[in-house]
């Protein structure tokens, strides 16, 4: 596609443009019962969630699992996912939104913690796979930071400065990985964190979207 001087979004997928909430509190009840915790409402999730996951287990449990109790949960919360994560759709007005900011000649990208091989057809079946440049799920194990993960994203497309990239994402994390890659981060708080747990990242908080589209463009443009 050539190279790109103007400002670009990498765009995290659970929680932001995929809105699957219900499929992940489900696949997190789902995990929690396995070793006998009580179901989580979504307002705890969004209260105690962070990462490295088994960080959150702790909050929970009182204690990190132990290795068997983190892949007995694990794999139970990717089993639950998968399962429900085909009733899952697009978070409202998002397909527009890649649309306009394709449209208005500025780039984006995708790069999310969920594997590789089962994100790639997921974004190919709502038909948006040609609005970005990359599109890049986990590799690895799961449970860890997008941090690294944002460096090498960052580091594969050709043409896109960090700094006059920015990050939209729904956790705290995200706006970490954007700092670690010398990129910026809009955080969105209709995801897996509460809006109070987000604004202790440092960077603005949006409730739309609308809104975080709008304050991406404002801050690459100001870089």
């Amino acid at each position: 596609m050539g190279k790109h001087t103007a400002a670009h979004i990498v765009w995290d997928w659970n929680g932001t443009l995929f809105h699957d909430t219900e499929a992940v509190i489900g696949a997190t009840n789902a995990a929690f019962e396995e070793i006998g915790l009580e179901p989580i409402t979504l307002e705890k999730y969004r209260a105690l969630y962070c990462v490295p996951v088994p960080k959150f287990y702790e909050r929970l449990l009182g204690r990190l699992p132990t290795e068997d109790e983190w892949l007995l949960m694990d794999s139970t919360f990717h089993r639950h996912y998968t399962h429900h994560a085909g009733d899952c759709r697009l978070t409202d007005g998002a397909e527009d939104l890649l649309a306009g900011w394709q449209g208005a000649g500025r780039s984006q990208s995708i790069l999310s913690m969920y594997d590789h091989d089962r994100l790639v057809p997921l974004v190919r079946g709502f038909g948006i796979t040609d609005r970005f440049l990359r599109v890049d799920g986990r590799t690895g194990p799961s449970g860890g930071s997008k941090a690294e993960y944002m460096v090498r994203h960052l580091g594969t497309l050709d043409g896109v400065a960090p700094e006059r990239t920015v990050v939209i994402g729904d956790a705290a994390d995200d706006a970490v990985a954007a700092l670690h890659a010398g990129a910026q981060a809009v955080l969105y708080t209709g995801g897996s964190h509460s809006r109070a747990s987000l604004e202790g990242a440092g960077v603005p908080v949006v409730d739309s979207l609308a809104e975080a589209v709008r304050e991406a463009e404002r801050i690459a443009e100001a870089a």
